[in-house]
């Protein structure tokens, strides 16, 4: 029988983007499902221009926190790395399909970090996460005038007369009719990429949550208290073992 060793795998940065993430995508979801039924809610044009305010800010805290975790995949330990969380790299694809083929077989694979699969998964993640974070932004700059676009936004739209740092949202006397249309054909494509990437986003948390969960029960190794803990518990040679293993 294998003895169980503990693996020390989640490091503090790369748990502090998780929980931070996990609670700003929720948040975010929450929020932005009231804005798009605001209409149907009865909110008023003030309360409309508050959620979207709370909306941008937590969106500020989930760019920020987006930001560290690609300058933590530089610094982190061996499994917060680039190399270690996103497929590709030599052999990979045919320990993917190692991996596939012997996780419904009595002896599943298992890894210390991200398995092949899993590293498809955050991969996938991140990446609708980044469109989220620029379209957000684009988005903050058209419906608020904020940072970092709004600035230059609010100089596009402003009519002539006005200042453009005093700009309001939902104001339509302080905007210049045509510059304003044309500033809203613009956003509407980025518009439409934020709100079907953010479904998207939350179908693949979803499929993720789902398969850690599975994943958890088929091979154990306390894949979820990881992540408060930092550890892992195994039972057997794990496919990617180093020498950051104790008894």
């Amino acid at each position: 029988m294998s003895e169980l060793k503990y693996y020390t795998v989640w490091d503090a940065g790369t748990r502090w983007f998780h929980w931070i993430n996990v609670l700003c995508v929720t948040a975010l979801a929450v929020v932005g499902v009231v804005i798009l039924n605001a209409g149907d809610l009865g909110v008023a044009k003030a309360g409309k221009i508050t959620l979207k305010t709370v909306h941008v800010w937590i969106g500020y805290v989930f760019v920020f926190n987006l930001l560290w975790r690609f300058l933590w995949a530089f610094l982190g330990n061996r499994y917060a790395r680039w190399s270690a969380i996103l497929p590709g790299g030599r052999g990979y694809f045919r320990a993917l399909r190692r991996y596939a083929a012997a996780f419904f077989s009595a002896q599943p694979e298992q890894y210390v970090g991200h398995n092949p699969l899993g590293r498809l998964s955050v991969a996938l993640m991140l990446l609708l996460m980044t469109a989220q974070a620029i379209t957000g932004l684009v988005l903050a700059g058209t419906d608020l005038f904020y940072p970092p676009f709004g600035q230059w936004v609010a100089q596009w739209v402003a009519t002539p007369g006005i200042a453009p740092e005093t700009l309001a949202p939902y104001a339509p006397e302080m905007y210049d009719a045509a510059a304003y249309e044309a500033m809203r054909a613009y956003r509407k494509p980025v518009a439409v990429v934020h709100l079907y990437s953010s479904y998207t986003l939350i179908a693949v948390i979803v499929l993720h949550v789902a398969a850690v969960i599975i994943t958890e029960l088929r091979e154990g190794g306390g894949i979820i208290s990881a992540m408060f803990s930092g550890r892992k518990v195994i039972n057997g040679h794990p496919m990617d073992d180093e020498s950051d293993s104790r008894d």
